[in-house]
């Protein structure tokens, strides 16, 4: 059915860099392109089959009779498809001489497809995303929508086109060649030399290289590569280890082109975000500013050996799935082509690949050649040489991301090395950032998808890669969004400084066995207190998903192997922010064991709500580098990081902590026997105590945010 939509031609933006236009037909969409190279328009065809972007062309197309018929008024609107959105924020503009307003509805519950109307009538469709807000406006009408964040006068603008050199196989120091596009601006003459910005991918450079092109528009050449033994480069992929070392060289080879100006900054997320971090431990002088986006952590504290533990499943997924060839099989990453149970589930853990793909892994095979943490592993984690970066580092991260490990010891490692400009912003976000307002059973607010996202990117490479005085050096150091409140806040630092670290202690009359029992969580520590004890048996391991979602726990406390300690119902609101820790003091009857904590919240339906979590193995308590083995039943303290957060506990509600010994998804099960893991120890049951006395204080750490006044 046709509707006024049909008639109405759209600019295409992505990240402020008009693409061509879209005009929606009953049958076909069509699409005019703008030539890379030279800007120009082209005619129009029909949108071609493998056109590729963030924001669902063709499922608003399918949806334009919903959107055209709906009454885009009050507080919300539910579409005849259920579609809902909920009214945001709105710009006023003059257009043809008259002044007019916008509303912009904020799409919920799935990824945000933003839409927003004047006098009723749908003028643009806005997805905004990590790589660069997308946007479909009605010609004209663009000041009237979110693409009025590039108008900032000192922001790079999009004056250039895409001069494509090609490939270039660049020789790292050992020889090993890796595959490199360089894309330039077209049209800044033959002497003038540009800022690079670097990004360095084991996930094939083709896969997102048009996402990255935005920046070269801009005024950046943008080189992108990728890691050895990925794709198109030479080498044997050994993740982690050359990272350094490979970055620094390319680093170098870019300071040589000659239309180099010698300021090199690298952008990167998850692996690639291990990347750049490590890269910046090079401190090569020429490495002027790192953008690092929900970044994977050394593999002791958040991939190969989280804790000391061995990882499973997300470790598993990843590296299966680049071990069948040189470019990632994602349909594997992703659990679809393999059984996930099956993979964890199968012995010994060095023969899994073998035994899933039908052939070795390279990595598995190394790292289970390593089982202790010696020269190879250190080599691999870039906190030991954090005294060595100098570079501005930009984290950003969210309270969802699997990767929280790594994002906490990057931000530990710049704080404890002071490194100067240094930046973090923290959203109710997961691995995929900047996403959707509504997560499981949690509903952010409209303002927690946020429309200038790569703005902000751009202006930290604006800032010290082109020296531009926009201002972004002088804004607090930290902002994070408090779930609960749904608002922002900024502090000169992460932890906030306005937090203060309180104890939460743990108690019990001996009974704290599951969410039955009789564990309480005290904001001091008590008189008595008896110490608790359960059964660790290693063939029935805990299932929890081992995603960093606020998963319901109430099916995995009722079990009697997990240690509950709840919090009376709160009679104020208390907000915590920052990172968190527990200090456990606890014994157990084998030679070796593992511990899992988790913070929850008791809403006032009695549904515990996963918060934060971590795990750690027991010989690993004095330091990786310092494996003992346990006396059974010998008291030992364990000083555990957790994974930030910020949330506000409501009144009415309880905070809860827990302690177990496996999560089957996260980390395969200790045998407790101290025997190295990638073999096949026998299995030892064995019991565990838990102390909480004057003597023996458990408790956990929480950073309570000081009340406003």
């Amino acid at each position: 059915m046709s509707s006024y939509l049909n008639e109405t031609i759209f600019n295409y933006y992505c990240a402020g860099v008009y693409e061509g236009k879209i005009k929606f037909q009953d049958n076909k969409i069509m699409h005019s392109k703008v030539n890379k190279r030279q800007r120009t328009q082209l005619k129009e065809n029909a949108l071609a089959e493998d056109f590729q972007a963030n924001l669902p062309i063709r499922q608003i197309h399918s949806n334009l009779e919903f959107y055209a018929e709906a009454d885009w008024s009050g507080d919300e609107v539910l579409l005849e498809n259920k579609d809902y959105y909920k009214q945001h924020i709105s710009y006023n503009a003059t257009i043809e001489n008259k002044l007019e307003t916008s509303q912009v509805w904020a799409f919920r519950n799935n990824t945000a497809v933003d839409v927003v109307t004047v006098n009723g009538e749908v003028i643009a469709f806005v997805c905004p995303n990590r790589y660069g807000m997308e946007i479909l406006v009605k010609e004209g009408y663009e000041a009237l929508t979110p693409l009025v964040v590039y108008d900032d006068p000192n922001l790079s603008k999009p004056k250039f086109g895409i001069n494509d050199l090609g490939t270039y196989l660049i020789p790292m120091r050992d020889a090993v060649k890796l595959a490199t596009d360089v894309y330039l601006p077209e049209g800044i003459g033959d002497i003038q030399k540009v800022p690079t910005i670097l990004i360095r991918t084991c996930y094939d450079r083709n896969q997102k290289k048009e996402q990255l092109m935005h920046w070269v528009n801009k005024g950046y050449a943008v080189v992108n590569q990728d890691v050895r033994g990925r794709a198109d480069s030479e080498g044997s992929l050994v993740p982690f280890y050359y990272e350094r070392d490979d970055g620094s060289d390319t680093i170098d080879w870019i300071i040589k082109q000659d239309w180099s100006d010698g300021n090199v900054g690298m952008w990167g997320a998850s692996y690639l975000g291990y990347v750049v971090t490590a890269a910046s431990t090079s401190g090569h002088p020429n490495l002027k500013a790192v953008v690092n986006e929900v970044n994977v952590g050394s593999p002791f504290t958040d991939t190969v050996r989280r804790g000391g533990t061995v990882c499973s499943w997300p470790l598993l997924s990843w590296t299966l799935a680049q071990s069948v060839g040189t470019r990632t099989d994602f349909s594997i990453f992703s659990g679809e082509a393999v059984s996930v149970e099956e993979a964890v589930d199968a012995r010994p853990i060095k023969e899994i690949p073998q035994q899933i793909i039908g052939k070795n892994s390279g990595p598995w095979d190394l790292w289970s050649e390593h089982p202790e943490y010696d020269d190879f592993w250190r080599n691999c984690t870039y906190s030991e040489k954090g005294d060595q970066v100098k570079v501005p580092m930009f984290v950003i991260s969210g309270w969802y991301d699997g990767d929280g490990p790594g994002v906490s010891e990057t931000w530990r490692m710049l704080t404890q090395h002071d490194v100067p400009n240094r930046k973090i912003v923290l959203g109710p976000w997961e691995h995929n950032p900047n996403r959707a307002r509504d997560l499981k059973s949690l509903h952010f607010g409209n303002n927690s998808v946020v429309y200038d996202y790569d703005v902000n990117v751009l202006r930290w490479f604006d800032r010290y890669l082109k020296g531009i005085e926009n201002g972004i050096d002088k804004e607090p150091r930290a902002t994070y969004y408090v779930v609960g409140d749904n608002e922002w806040k900024q502090s000169d630092d992460w932890s906030p400084k306005e937090s203060t670290t309180t104890n939460f202690y743990l108690s019990s009359n001996g009974n704290a066995n599951s969410s039955n029992g009789d564990g309480s969580l005290l904001n001091k520590l008590a008189e008595s207190a008896q110490a608790d004890q359960f059964t660790y048996n290693p063939k029935e391991p805990f299932e929890f998903s081992g995603d960093r979602e606020p998963d319901i726990l109430n099916k995995h406390e009722i079990r009697n192997d997990i240690l509950v300690y709840t919090s009376d119902v709160l009679e104020e609101n208390i907000v915590v922010a920052g990172e968190l820790s527990a200090e456990i003091y606890a014994a157990s009857s084998g030679m070796d064991t593992d511990w899992v904590v988790n913070l929850s919240v008791v809403d006032e339906t009695g549904e515990s709500i996963h918060l934060s979590n971590y795990i750690v193995r027991a010989k690993y308590r004095n330091g990786y580098d310092a494996p003992i083995l346990l006396e059974p039943g010998e008291i030992e303290k364990y000083n555990i990081y957790m994974q930030p957060i910020a949330y506000t506990f409501k009144k009415g509600t309880k905070i809860r902590f827990s302690i177990t010994s496996s999560s089957k998804f996260v980390s395969f099960p200790n045998s407790n026997t101290g025997e190295n893991p990638y073999e096949n120890p026998k299995e030892l049951v064995v019991v565990q105590r838990v102390y909480h006395t004057e003597e023996y204080p458990s408790h956990v750490k929480l950073p309570i945010l000081l009340k406003e006044k």
